[in-house]
């Protein structure tokens, strides 16, 4: 079921006609020095759409650096007025929307460690009554989608049609090369729940290093994302917050210059006449994979009854190597990636897992039952 939200249309509230829209900036705010230089090479470059900074930093731990405060927004006003560019922060509480309001910023975001606390959604939306300015709202830390909707529809209540996600991906336990797992799927989930949303990804949160900048932000216009939000300091080995995800203005400028820029359709008759039909087959075969998973937990249910008959363990520790091996091995051959081939198998194994324990559970109600009777 779609989610429904009263908005306006992108086109109505964008800064600038660049595409992508590119929001970059320092991740903070340090010096008015270090925010005007900054701010003039990115202007320069013609590609950055939106000037953002860090205002005011939650962090992890106290003692860090958490932002240059109020400050911070007059020297914001001051690179707006001398570089043409919209501005844009992250705000947290109603107070940080009073004061970025009154120092004139274009658009406000609401970061992840807010997003997953709808009451702190909640005072920021009760502040944002009766304006107009066009909020985006960062996923939650955690990968839940609801949290996520929860808070873009709290700020739509509150009169907010200017509205945006970002997904800047989501915290996870496994060890990998990002900083935040991208967890595309959910950003997907979210278009296909609200398709008029704008979402802009943020590849500086979900790398963590600028090596990775590239290939993440190809992908979410590959993706059809609307934007980017890439921070950009003028010396990134000095920057007082998240120094190893920051790039300078000259290296976001080639990052953007090799960007292949795709179009969502085309309207070339032959492509669309192919495209029809290669679909049709993709549509026979996952009818096909569909029908063959029901025949699979068909077998799955008479093997739960099998067992329970014999009293057997669901598990047997031994067979599922076995599968793990033999399946992975043949996909290998068939040049299907194997981390998708597993946990297509961990998928049908622990919905296997999970049908044979619903038969064992009513087999034991069954027997207590009998029992009952026998007693009686």
């Amino acid at each position: 079921m779609k989610t429904q939200l009263n908005l306006e249309s992108i086109q109505n509230w964008l800064p600038s006609k660049n595409s992508p829209l590119l929001i970059s900036g320092p991740c903070s705010a340090e010096t008015e020095e270090q925010l005007l230089a900054t701010a003039h090479l990115l202007a320069k470059t013609g590609k950055v759409s939106v000037l953002r900074a860090g205002i005011w930093k939650p962090r992890t731990r106290p003692g860090e650096f958490e932002g240059i405060g109020s400050i911070g927004l007059q020297w914001l006003q001051r690179a707006k007025l001398e570089t043409g560019l919209p501005t844009a922060v992250e705000v947290a509480n109603a107070k940080h929307v009073e004061e970025a309001l009154k120092a004139g910023v274009d658009i406000l975001w609401i970061g992840a460690r807010s997003t997953v606390n709808p009451f702190t959604v909640q005072e920021i939306a009760d502040s944002l009554n009766g304006t107009d300015v066009p909020v985006l709202v960062k996923n939650p830390v955690n990968p839940d989608l609801q949290l996520w909707l929860g808070a873009l529809e709290r700020i739509n209540k509150a009169g907010i049609t200017k509205l945006g996600a970002i997904h800047r991906g989501f915290s996870s336990f496994e060890k990998s090369a990002f900083r935040n797992e991208p967890m595309w799927e959910l950003a997907i989930q979210l278009k296909t729940l609200i398709p008029e949303l704008p979402i802009i990804n943020d590849p500086s949160h979900i790398c963590g290093n600028r090596e990775l900048l590239p290939y993440v932000a190809q992908k979410a216009l590959d993706l059809d994302m609307q934007g980017l939000m890439i921070e950009s300091h003028i010396d990134p080995s000095q920057a007082w917050t998240d120094a190893k995800q920051q790039v300078t203005p000259s290296a976001l400028n080639d990052m953007v210059n090799n960007f292949t820029l795709r179009v969502p359709e085309s309207r070339n008759e032959e492509f669309i006449d192919k495209l029809a039909d290669l679909r049709k087959e993709i549509d026979k075969i996952d009818d096909l994979v569909i029908q063959k998973l029901a025949d699979r937990m068909a077998i799955t249910r008479k093997i739960g009854e099998f067992k329970l008959e014999n009293n057997v363990t669901i598990l047997q520790v031994n067979r599922w190597d076995e599968i793990m091996k033999r399946r992975s091995a043949f996909a290998n051959a068939l040049k299907l990636d194997i981390h998708f081939t597993e946990k297509f198998l961990e998928l049908v194994h622990g919905e296997s897992i999970r049908l044979q324990t619903e038969i064992m559970n009513a087999g034991k109600t069954e027997n207590k039952q009998l029992a009952s009777k026998v007693v009686h």
